[in-house]
């Protein structure tokens, strides 16, 4: 992880493609490390799963590594793998502002685990995202095909595949089998050769 410096987010620049992406803890930047390319392809499926439902239902919008302020004061802002946002939270029709982070609190925070992240850093998040006002939180454990859905931070029910996440109150109609979501895991492997 790079070093902790000072940021201030009035004066700090939109992040750029090739920039490192980054999260705001107690106003000093933390440096993300990127996501394996399966986390990737997870999180970008289950957001789009998401998003095909909301948009056609105008329940909201699904986004990915999107950076959202979570609390100014100690400045937090963290960037979820996967989120999802009610029309309740940002009204339908309402365009997303220009800049380094979203201000608003998703209703769903989603957090894809890669081999760089730390288990100290799961529970914190998690933690943080209710205090602020997140809703529901997912864990996914792509390696163990495994979900860890976050109702509190002390209410959690383990998902395999043979379960499906469902939306519930905050996403109403939206199932996913998690055998869908991890199709193909088992057998990914290392790229062949020629």
């Amino acid at each position: 992880m790079a070093s902790a410096e000072i940021f201030d987010p009035e004066t700090a620049p939109t992040t750029a493609i090739d920039e490192p992406l980054y999260e705001i803890v107690n106003g000093q930047m933390v440096e993300q490390p990127p996501m394996g390319a399966d986390e990737s392809r997870l999180a970008f499926r289950l957001a789009s799963k998401i998003d095909q439902l909301a948009e056609r239902g105008g329940l909201g919008q699904a986004v990915t590594e999107t950076l959202f302020r979570l609390q100014s004061r100690p400045n937090l802002q963290r960037r979820p793998d996967a989120a999802f946002v009610s029309t309740t939270r940002w009204p339908r029709g309402r365009r997303i502002p220009r800049g380094n982070a979203w201000d608003v609190i998703p209703d769903l925070a989603v957090e894809v685990i890669s081999p760089t992240n730390l288990a100290e850093e799961v529970p914190t998040k998690v933690r943080e995202y209710f205090e602020a006002g997140v809703r529901r939180v997912w864990v996914v454990y792509p390696h163990e095909s495994l979900v860890y859905e976050y109702d509190s931070p002390r209410s959690i029910r383990v998902l395999g595949l043979d379960d499906a996440l469902e939306g519930g109150e905050i996403i109403p109609g939206f199932r996913l089998a998690l055998a869908d979501l991890f199709e193909g895991a088992e057998d990914a492997g290392p790229a062949p050769t020629s």
